[in-house]
């Protein structure tokens, strides 16, 4: 600071809860703000001033009440938060009368854990003499450095060692004010000599940042925060540790795997002392949720925030604070076109798929430095993602944006969400480093033991090739429910010579429908993995599918025991409708529409912990390959060597009307799905 004080302000605060070293930790709410000017020249002090403040929760403590000097009566009667910091600086500004003052507290809570917190929660503005205060006990340390060390520090502690005597008698506030006014004074003598200069700083609002994987971060300056609600912003975040100082950049949102927030984030704080502050808010409220503070590394915290290219960095260092993710844009989309959206034009898709601007600016939302406030998410190829991320100079126009959410560019609607620098790193980080060729997770593979080996599968013949770890097979994600093998043979085109013999299976979910996945075998791991280089977020009817190469393993790891997915997935067999039928050598009963799927289809009754099934759809094979032997009119499944299935099997008539025969055919109609 280098305006000269005139004077110091000291400031008590008491909540309904617990107070002293622990203030601020329960969360509870303000009840009593006292203080007392010292003029630093004179060494004099003004009057004792008051305010009660009437809480939100009328539900008070009545020991703490009286240890306050209060009654339930004067409290209830009082005016609410806002109405109490306007009187006050109102009342402070009076009494100082121009004359340039600074607060001073015993310790960081009073404005830090308190006021800051509190008032933000309840949109409440502060002057600007809120942001900067002296903490006393620092201000005693400096003097007396070696008389004890300062956590252990307290008000009787430091008047004992100053020879400060106070009014035992007076009320708890009063008399706790009283003792920090005296050590203020005995600190302003000529004696000691003590002067009043650089006070703590409080941060008025978060910056946006980036990182390099390289940076030194210290583990004692980070924190990991979760139960975060999944729109919650990095903006949100220093909301809640307000009053405690971010470094710049230093909300860091994790993604999970699939670029999803999952609810946790990493928070860096300008040092040690403003980390431990945010882990005693553990379990305070964001909202209708608590927020759970635990510790966390550096090395977490880069893993999260670090590493940003240097577009991003370009991108980061651009003149807005607020950032909007925009996801579903169509594939040629260019800033301006995005542009043109916020400021309210419409684009829309011409013949040919280029987006084009009808219209003319219709109010809508500025972006922040134009063009340079778009960033559009790219593959390492150069491919667009259908991401981007948008730069707002404000809150308000970021909230006017966000009103857009589910309005079209295009054909396409928009999804839109507040964001973070944090996911801008994650999110281009994670497309920038995916090969053209992605490779399908399966995480079960090291943690689970074969199914084959451990004897809880039966062996597959038949429709399944033998278990092998060879990656001569495609797995399809994203198909429309309706998807006809037709469709699916017209998407890979080319690539449909490669199918090997009833290489295409469908996967239907626990309802018996179409899950929109699909695995298909090829002839030759060179063909596999060719077809999903090719053929990866191509479109199908308006939506892109992901084709990913994997094994002979990975296909049947997921269609016998994968893992159940958050919409259920593979929870259960197709709905029973009818009675159900005994397989003897699977020892359960299984219900009627499975009997439409031969025995090695089915998955043995004893179930890997927490994994179930998919039911895959009947095989089918392009037109060009193979052929089925005549049977009857009807389709019957044909039980396994040595084993009887059980009569009555009735016809499988799907919802989309497919025919199900086994009559002698080439497979001139591609759209039929055959039991074999």
């Amino acid at each position: 600071m280098t305006e000269k004080l005139d004077c110091l302000v000291a400031l008590f605060v008491a909540t309904s809860g617990t107070s002293g070293d622990e203030l601020g930790t329960d969360e509870r709410e303000l009840v009593q703000l006292v203080w007392q000017v010292v003029d630093l020249e004179s060494n004099k002090t003004g009057e004792t001033n008051e305010i009660v403040v009437r809480p939100e929760v009328e539900d008070l403590d009545p020991d703490i009440l009286q240890q306050t000097g209060l009654t339930a009566q004067r409290v209830h009667a009082a005016e609410p938060l806002e109405q109490a910091v306007k009187q006050f600086n109102s009342r402070l500004s009076a009494e100082v009368n121009q004359r340039h003052f600074c607060f001073c507290t015993d310790g960081q809570r009073h404005i830090r854990q308190v006021i800051h917190p509190e008032t933000s929660k309840k949109n409440v503005s502060l002057p600007t003499e809120f942001y900067s205060f002296f903490d006393l006990r620092k201000e005693f340390q400096k003097t007396s450095s070696s008389l004890v060390k300062q956590n252990e520090l307290d008000l009787p502690i430091m008047c004992d060692y100053l020879n400060v005597c106070v009014d035992s008698s007076l009320p708890f506030a009063a008399h706790k004010l009283q003792q920090i006014v005296g050590i203020i004074q005995a600190l302003n003598t000529e004696h000691v000599g003590h002067q009043f200069s650089s006070p703590e700083g409080v941060n008025m609002k978060f910056e946006i940042g980036t990182y390099s994987r390289l940076e030194c971060v210290d583990d004692n300056m980070v924190i990991r925060a979760r139960g975060l609600p999944w729109q919650a912003s990095d903006q949100d975040i220093a909301r809640f540790f307000r009053g405690l100082n971010i470094v710049k950049g230093g909300a860091a949102l994790c993604l999970n795997a699939q670029g999803r927030r999952n609810g946790e984030a990493l928070v860096r704080f300008e040092s040690q002392e403003h980390r431990d502050l945010a882990l005693q808010r553990h379990k305070h409220h964001m909202g209708n949720r608590y927020i759970e503070v635990y510790k966390a590394t550096g090395e977490d915290f880069l893993k999260v925030a670090g590493g940003c290219s240097s577009e991003v960095a370009h991108f980061l260092s651009g003149e807005g604070h607020v950032i909007v993710r925009m996801r579903g844009l169509p594939f040629s989309a260019t800033p301006q076109q995005v542009l043109q959206f916020f400021l309210g034009c419409q684009v829309v898709d011409t013949k040919d798929g280029v987006c084009q601007v009808k219209g003319s600016s219709n109010g809508g939302c500025q972006v922040a430095g134009g063009t340079d406030g778009i960033l559009l998410v790219r593959y390492a190829d150069g491919r667009p993602t259908g991401d981007a991320f948008v730069l707002f100079s404000s809150e308000e126009h970021a909230q006017m944006a966000l009103k857009k959410h589910k309005q079209r560019l295009g054909k396409r609607y928009i999804e839109l969400f507040k964001s973070t620098a944090a996911e801008v790193t994650q999110v281009c980080n994670r497309f920038s480093s995916t090969p053209l060729i992605s490779m399908a997770p399966s995480p079960l593979l090291s943690v689970v033991p074969s199914p084959l080996a451990t004897g809880l599968l039966p062996l597959a013949t038949g429709a399944f090739p033998v278990t092998t770890s060879i990656r001569d097979c495609v797995h399809l994600r994203g198909l429309p429910y309706d998807t006809t093998i037709q469709n699916i043979l017209e998407f890979l085109g080319e690539f449909t010579a490669d199918i090997a013999p009833h290489g295409v299976h469908m996967v239907l979910n626990s309802q018996g429908r179409p899950s929109g996945e699909c695995f298909i075998q090829m002839s030759s791991p060179e063909r596999a993995f060719l077809t999903a280089q090719r053929c990866h977020r191509h479109l199908l009817r308006e939506r892109y599918v992901e084709v990913f190469q994997c094994s002979h393993d990975d296909m049947r790891l997921l269609l016998r025991g994968g893992v159940v997915g958050p919409n259920g997935r593979g929870l259960s067999p197709p709905p029973c409708v009818s009675s159900p039928s005994f397989f003897p050598h699977m020892g359960v009963g299984l219900p009627m529409e499975a009997a439409l799927y031969p025995a090695h289809f089915l998955v043995n009754t004893h179930p890997l912990p927490f994994y179930t099934t998919y039911y895959p759809s009947p095989p089918g094979s392009p037109p060009t390959l193979g052929f089925f032997p005549p049977g009857s009119s009807q389709c019957h499944a044909l039980p396994a060597p040595g084993h009887t299935l059980p009569s009555g099997v009735g016809q499988y008539s799907p919802p989309d009307g497919l025919s199900h025969t086994l009559e002698h055919t080439h497979l001139t109609h591609p759209k039929e799905w055959v039991c074999i």
